[in-house]
């Protein structure tokens, strides 16, 4: 077997009407529906489904957890300018701008967290 690309991912959310809301408003994505009333976050080609905290949907993740997610997103906007957009958002910057290593090459980076703490590094190819 040869795995091709990611799908979707799941993250496990204490507030989902937050999660959406700072998904949409600070990184951009679309908040969808599918299903019986599941929600999830949709950007480029990929998905991230949202699983409400202690009901969460079979089959789930062994001990599915709030906060411990750590996900990089690439974006073709400058490192500044995602930098002022965040702040015009009120999202704090954890860490940031560093260059890191990415799946395809050498990438600058900044770090937040979502409601939920997550890790979230937003980064551009360099």
């Amino acid at each position: 077997m040869k795995v091709s690309n990611l799908d979707h991912l799941v993250l496990t959310v204490v507030n989902m009407e937050g999660t959406c809301k700072f998904y949409k408003n600070a990184l951009g994505m679309e908040v969808i529906e599918f299903g019986d009333n599941r929600k999830a976050l949709k950007f480029g080609n990929q998905k991230i489904n949202l699983h409400q905290y202690g009901c969460e949907i079979e089959p789930k993740a062994f001990k599915p957890t709030p906060g411990s997610a750590d996900l990089c997103f690439i974006t073709d906007q400058s490192i500044n300018e995602v930098i002022k957009e965040l702040k015009e958002c009120g999202i704090e910057i954890e860490n940031g701008p560093v260059e890191r290593t990415g799946a395809n090459g050498q990438i600058l980076s900044v770090y937040l967290r979502d409601p939920d703490l997550n890790l979230i590094e937003i980064s551009n190819y360099i």
